[in-house]
């Protein structure tokens, strides 16, 4: 069973879902599960987690990501997105000024609502669920945190942009509000992946270029391991009569292993074997372990 984060180039059509469906097939193995969904329109960088990694996914998925989009004014869907049902469509009277000034608005923290096409759930029902029966529900609206966004072209009625965003943000809902907010509505029209946490599209694979790699056995080569994920924490390494205690996932005493770290470290048994991620509870002593990798 491989074990590590492979960096997927979802494209246009698939669901994040149909990515790790057509992975199972291509790797021989069922413990894979993708860090964040990706609208079937929308292509990009999806890191997907094999094996012992998926005890990642969680992280991954709450780290920043960059997109590239492209904002069409003057036409409003029931999907905010290109691909929905058109609900209004207008001229677009506002200059290029004010256009830029709105957008630059939408920088720091935000509220925002969940587009009713999404996997957000409400009394345990998936919003695009109800969407898809016609069904419009109340949404509460949820922090998110936009640091930045530039544009990169303004040939109107489009505008591109870069959004760096954190985990939740709707780059849809975000289109839709600017046209919205500008009184002429607006949807995305494109939507591009480009960074989640430290995998680039740069360095992304197809599908079929994982295929091809399966087929010449070196799939292995294109993985990030699961130390190189944790590799910003100390370390710590167990004595010999530490180890069985690791390898039942007991407590560890944080004397004998240097300066006292509050956050995560990264613990190794006596043998230089990586084995979990611990972290110290204060006022007791020892390092409590929070996620184990053992084979």
């Amino acid at each position: 069973m491989l074990d590590g984060i492979i960096n997927i180039k979802k494209e246009k059509g698939y669901t994040s879902h149909d990515v790790v469906a057509r992975l199972r097939g291509i790797l021989r193995q069922k413990k894979i599960g993708h860090t964040g969904t990706l609208d079937p329109d929308a292509v990009g960088v999806l890191p997907v987690c094999l094996g012992r990694a998926t005890k990642l996914c969680d992280l991954l998925t709450d780290k920043e990501k960059t997109y590239r989009t492209v904002l069409l004014l003057g036409k409003e869907t029931d999907t905010q997105d290109i691909s929905g049902r058109v609900v209004k469509e207008c001229d677009v009277s506002a200059g290029q000024e004010e256009i830029r000034g709105c957008i630059q608005g939408y920088q720091g923290d935000l509220m925002q609502i969940p587009p009713m096409y999404s996997a957000c759930r409400v009394q345990g029902k998936r919003l695009y669920e109800l969407a898809r029966k016609g069904i419009e529900v109340e949404r509460e609206p949820r922090p998110i945190h936009i640091r930045r966004i530039t544009i990169l072209d303004m040939s109107l009625p489009r505008v591109s942009m870069e959004v760096v965003c954190s985990k939740g943000t709707y780059i849809r809902t975000l289109c839709n509000d600017i046209g919205r907010q500008l009184g002429c509505g607006g949807c995305m029209e494109e939507l591009v992946r480009t960074q989640t946490g430290p995998f680039s599209l740069e360095r992304a694979l197809t599908l079929d270029q994982v295929e091809a790699l399966q087929e010449q056995g070196r799939v292995q080569e294109c993985l990030t391991s699961i130390e190189q994920m944790l590799s910003q924490y100390p370390k710590i390494t167990c004595t010999d009569g530490e180890d069985r205690l690791v390898d039942n996932g007991n407590p560890l005493s944080v004397k004998g292993h240097g300066p006292q770290v509050l956050g995560w470290v990264r613990v190794y048994d006596s043998q230089g074997i990586f084995k979990g991620i611990y972290q110290q509870k204060q006022g007791t002593g020892k390092y409590f372990p929070v996620k184990m990798f053992l084979p």
